[in-house]
């Protein structure tokens, strides 16, 4: 994502030392203060929308730099086998939740089925599995709040990230390398939690585990300013309060349990490179016999029409009909990710459609 240079109030800027990553987060004792130095830096960069982000610790890089990384980048030296492991635990959370919602007939279900950021949205504001996405709210009360619940001690700690003005539901700007997802708008409303965090959620456009350079992933690039708050309730002043647990983790919440039946240690569903095998080998097998219906028919409409063809000429036995409908039936599952078969399955059917191939090819040559 592109790196920004925010403008810093006076105070911020002698605190900081112009270099709001490695220094030190400026202390509020005061959420109505809180609010005054943040009004005073949107008002600086008007270029971009202010997001926030309460955290209990800071996390520092071992260049003592603050560090904001999306979970699924999370770790020192992330090796390639670890980064893809946790794509394929995504990929495979994500189609048991669509599978959820289909099967549920949640409102929304359709377009959960269709858009991966809508499922790794709801995947990631409800803690399933690691995403490439960040959380982060519009809401300064949330975030203190979200701080303030999960102080370790007696501070707290508000982030500010400026990021491109939001213009639909799902916006990418490509001139920042950066995708915002607004919860509010493309959760059902069976989610509730979204709706009482003002929730969002920021990752980088064209998302991938093959980066050249992960800092370029670390939203410490697009860091305004760090604030440190107390964690008891002196901070609020006469009037206000932190947003209590039960709003911020809303009890009644249905799409909280769905999403807590996926347990990630256990979701089936075969590898990447299992359902590419059995696709590949389906599509040669179904050109196959699509060419050798066009001898015997003027118009083939579709693959089902072509095997019906062939068993009607002798061309394929019962037996063969049979097994060759089964596995399209399985061809059609995988790909639409309804009751998605495992490796073995897809294993076995690759090497059936190979045996096939091989015979319905050798018998008409």
């Amino acid at each position: 994502m592109r790196e920004i240079t925010p403008i810093l109030t006076p105070e911020l800027g002698r605190h900081t030392k112009g270099n709001v990553v490695k220094g030190e987060p400026y202390v509020v004792q005061r959420y109505s203060d809180l609010v005054k130095h943040i009004a005073r830096l949107a008002y600086l960069n008007k270029d971009y929308l202010l997001f926030y982000r309460g955290q209990g610790l800071l996390f520092r890089n071992k260049a003592g730099g603050a560090t904001f990384y999306p979970p699924i980048y999370r770790g020192d030296q992330l090796d390639r086998e670890t980064i893809d492991s946790r794509f394929r635990l995504l990929e495979r959370a994500s189609l048991r939740l669509r599978e959820l919602f289909i099967k549920g007939a949640i409102d929304g279900h359709q377009e959960v089925a269709r858009k991966r950021l809508i499922q790794w949205s709801i995947l990631q504001h409800y803690q399933v599995c690691a995403t490439p996405l960040l959380d982060l709210t519009h809401s300064i009360r949330v975030a203190c709040s979200f701080a303030q619940a999960a102080a370790r001690g007696r501070k707290a700690y508000v982030s500010v990230f400026g990021l491109p003005y939001v213009t639909n539901r799902i916006s990418s700007n490509s001139e920042h390398d950066l995708v915002l997802v607004r919860l509010l708008s493309i959760c059902p409303p069976a989610a509730l939690r979204p709706y009482f965090q003002e929730g969002y959620l920021a990752g980088t456009a064209d998302v991938t585990a093959d980066y050249e350079d992960k800092s370029e992933l670390d939203f410490n690039r697009r860091l305004v300013a760090q604030f440190e708050i107390p964690s008891g309730s002196s901070f609020w002043g006469a009037g206000l309060s932190r947003v209590g647990d039960n709003e911020l983790f809303p009890p009644e919440d249905s799409i909280r349990d769905l999403c807590a039946s996926i347990d990630v240690g256990k979701v089936a569903g075969p590898e990447p490179e299992s359902l590419g095998a059995f696709v590949a080998a389906w599509t040669w097998l179904e050109q196959l016999l699509v060419s050798q219906a066009q001898h015997q028919e003027e118009r083939v409409l579709s693959f089902g029409h072509a095997l019906r063809s062939l068993r009607k000429h002798g061309q394929v036995s019962e037996a063969e009909f049979a097994e060759l409908d089964g596995l399209r039936q399985l061809r059609n599952r995988a790909v639409h990710g309804q009751d998605i078969p495992s490796d073995d399955s897809l294993r076995g059917a690759t090497e059936r459609v190979e045996r096939l191939r091989t015979e319905l090819r050798d018998e008409h040559q």
